[in-house]
């Protein structure tokens, strides 16, 4: 009767191995089969596969089914055809062969590095540590070599992921490259389009359901497609949920921008995610087609940030949900509705009160605020439009380089403070050896001036940048004029133009309402850009 009831075990990295014949599962199990027939002592029991797995984790189903039959008794024996298909990892591998195995009496054969633990003791034999170390040493310059190739590839741009988001997917001709699956792209731009006008990210999902739109992973099933796991769909049933709808707001793919390396494991021994800080990320613009624009993008980000709770009875959020404020204690202001002689007002009043200690807690009427904001908004446009027309009249050149000289200076000044806060920094040192500073002293003053000069420097190359720009006539400086163009011809407002143009509003009283708007910055640049062109003239 065979004295050993033995576990052929194969293993098959995604890697490399693949790559070496010899190492292919029909191989291995061939070896170990050829093996067995000389030696009647052993008997094959059953056959642990683990196709896939790297041999740096000891966390793989059929190892641990494996260990599951040695702790019940039913083998004694564990066949590989080399070290390293039981592991890579020095130390696991190590503590298996040295004192898993031996205290439960498993013979280890390993047939390839001649490793019998019948015949010699591994904590006897040098060799097998050295076979560890060795195989330790390659899972690390593997690990070393596919990371700087992914990484390279994502500096340049390149999309290395194996899973593409909703929208996009990978171009035919380069598996490298995003391009715009059109029709989950169409729906992206209506979720875009739907919060723009005031509904909310549930209201959005409950559309999306009613019309029967797939969900972003039921889509990618529909059509054989990759799906990453935990994605988009967080219901058992894959329906379109608020979860899903903020995460697509909130994806900065949509406007070409390409982020990659959010998540990334410490080295190649630990196999747990981290988050990694954005400055260590992968961010490449324009690395392929938006689906969005960037101004739309920003617009919805900037309505998230917004406190637009929608009553429980409604999806749609009311016109100025979010952006009235009180002028005196600065909550936000309610919304209310009066109803007289079967008739409803609707009015806005800070909850705050006067008991509460607010000096403005007047009730301010929709219909009159609705008036006054529109003719603000239009009188704002028909500003805004004389001006361009007067920045037509001049030119573009002259504009450009009355820019170029405050960005100039700008950077001259910038340039001043991190040459002083360098020639600061260079003491330090000596003030700390000579006993002037304290240790603690010396590293907060070197962190200060550190942070100082990297805001510093990041400001100099933006400032830069934009030179630049204006001097290959690409600067965006005008480009917030095309949005008040596209409403020169509104006669009534809507959620959509109210969150276009409007920042918020502040009301003190029934008759004083101080209305900040959008591309403030902008207007200035431009007026300035004007009265410099003036004082030449």
């Amino acid at each position: 009767m065979p004295k050993y009831r033995a576990s052929g075990y194969l293993r098959l990295s995604y890697t490399n191995d693949r790559n070496n014949e010899s190492d292919s599962i029909t191989n291995q199990r061939k070896l170990i089969d050829d093996f067995v027939k000389t030696h009647p002592e052993i008997k094959i029991v059953n056959e642990r596969v683990d196709d896939g797995y790297s041999g740096i984790v000891f966390d793989r189903p059929a190892f641990k089914e494996m260990m599951k039959d040695i702790e019940d008794g039913k083998i004694n024996c564990v066949i590989v055809k080399d070290l390293s298909r039981l592991g890579r990892e020095y130390i696991e591998t190590g503590r298996y062969l040295r004192r898993i195995f031996p205290a439960l009496g498993v013979r280890f054969i390993a047939i390839n590095d001649n490793i019998d633990t019948e015949k010699e003791a591994v904590t006897e034999d040098l060799s097998v540590s050295f076979k560890s170390i060795i195989n330790d040493e390659y899972c690390r310059d593997i690990s070393v070599k596919v990371r700087s190739a992914l990484n390279a590839k994502r500096s340049n741009g390149e999309f290395v992921g194996a899973y593409t988001v909703y929208g996009y997917k990978k171009a035919e001709d380069n598996k490298n490259r995003l391009v715009i699956d059109e029709y989950p792209a169409s729906i992206v731009r209506d979720i875009f389009r739907m919060r723009i006008e005031g509904i909310s990210a549930a209201g959005i999902a409950d559309i999306l359901n009613s019309k029967g739109v797939l969900s972003p992973s039921e889509y990618k099933k529909r059509n054989n497609l990759p799906i990453a796991h935990g994605g988009f769909a967080d219901r058992y049933n894959a329906q379109w949920s608020a979860t899903t709808i903020i995460r697509i707001l909130k994806d900065e793919v949509y406007i070409g921008r390409l982020i990659q390396g959010k998540r990334g494991r410490p080295n190649y021994k630990i196999k747990e995610l981290v988050d990694r800080p954005r400055e260590e990320q992968y961010i490449t613009d324009n690395a392929h087609e938006a689906i969005i624009s960037e101004r739309d993008f920003m617009l919805v980000r900037r309505l998230m940030n917004i406190d637009t709770r929608v009553s429980p009875l409604k999806d749609n959020l009311h016109l100025f949900s979010g952006i009235l404020i009180c002028g005196h204690c600065g909550n936000r202001m309610t919304r209310k509705t009066v109803s007289y002689k079967g008739n409803k007002y609707f009015y806005y009043y800070c909850p705050t009160g006067k008991k509460n200690g607010c000096e403005g807690a007047n009730m301010v009427k929709e219909s009159d605020l609705i008036k006054c904001v529109t003719e603000s908004i239009q009188a704002h446009i028909r500003s805004v439009l004389s001006l361009d027309t007067l920045l037509d009249n001049v030119s573009r050149k002259n504009i450009n380089h009355s820019y170029i000289k405050r960005c100039a200076l700008q950077i001259s000044e910038l340039q001043k403070q991190l040459d002083n806060n360098s020639s600061f920094k260079s003491k330090l040192y000596e003030n700390y050896v000579t006993g002037v500073l304290e240790k603690a002293e010396y590293r907060d003053l070197k962190q200060r001036y550190d942070a100082e000069n990297k805001r510093y420097r990041q400001s100099i190359s933006e400032l830069q940048q934009e030179i630049k720009d204006c001097e290959n006539n690409t600067a965006k400086r005008l480009e917030w004029i095309d949005c008040f163009k596209r409403f020169q011809n509104i006669t009534a407002i809507d959620r959509r133009t109210v969150v276009s143009f409007i920042t918020s509003i502040h009301i003190y009283s029934k008759n004083r309402i101080e209305i900040t708007f959008r591309y403030r910055e902008e207007y200035a640049k431009a007026i300035t850009a004007l009265e410099d062109m003036k004082e030449a003239v």
